[in-house]
């Protein structure tokens, strides 16, 4: 997938969109979910596109999926609703679709890094994994980030939930902001389980926690780059 600093977009024709770098959060009118980093904007509408719905690729495979063939819709096919099968969150906008087996991905969630590594910490992207989730304490649910030493584990859609629940409740208190999404990522203190003995080896592993964390939400916000997990871990911190 190239980048363009301006492109022409079948969703929204009447305007071109404008490549930028942005260090707070927005809603994409393509696949409809939240997003942070790196977009296509409107510069006379309220309208925004991750990378992976500005510029999809029209049909993609996937490892985890070795028998379908995902293509691009702008809409989900068939009777509604239906979820897409990597964070099991609701599917309304843009969509990769198998026709074969019925399963959908969200762009973002199609393009999800098998790897995260910034030298400190690497997370590795299961499809399935046989330990409890340090968000919500269950197994399974959907696809799930692990670190490379096994401590731990967040599913996709745990990070989901903690970003829109937290948006939705700061909406309620602002007046007269309809689309306009709270700059703050919410604060992740306390939700991460953390089992271990003794002052110095607890510290150490709340940092590598808080760390995957923060490349966990960059990635399923659309733009997994040290540049704005280093951001989302400075929101995180206020």
């Amino acid at each position: 997938m190239g980048k363009y600093s301006e492109i022409t977009h079948f969703s929204h024709p009447q305007h071109k969109l404008r490549f930028e770098y942005i260090e707070v959060p927005f809603h994409c009118d393509g696949c409809k979910e939240v997003g942070i980093g790196s977009r296509y904007k409107c510069d006379y509408c309220d309208f925004d596109l991750h990378l992976h719905c500005a510029l999809p690729s029209p049909s993609i495979n996937h490892p985890f999926y070795t028998k379908c063939s995902f293509q691009f819709l702008p809409h989900p096919p068939g009777v509604i609703p239906r979820y897409c099968n990597a964070c099991g969150k609701d599917v309304a906008g843009f969509v990769y679709h198998c026709k074969l087996c019925g399963f959908d991905m969200h762009p973002c969630c199609a393009n999800l890094p098998r790897v995260l590594d910034d030298g400190k910490v690497k997370l590795l992207l299961y499809k399935k994994v046989d330990a409890p989730c340090h968000r919500c304490g269950r197994k399974g649910k959907s696809w799930s980030y692990r670190s490379e030493c096994k401590k731990y584990n967040l599913h996709v859609s745990c990070v989901r939930d903690m970003l829109v629940d937290s948006w939705h409740n700061l909406g309620k208190e602002s007046v007269g902001s309809s689309r306009k999404l709270e700059t703050r990522i919410p604060s992740l203190k306390g939700t991460l389980a953390n089992h271990h003995q003794g002052k110095g080896r607890v510290m150490r592993c709340c940092e590598m926690a808080a760390l995957a964390v923060q490349f966990i939400i960059s990635a399923v916000l659309g733009d997994p780059t040290t540049a704005i997990a280093g951001v989302i871990g400075s929101l995180m911190s206020r």
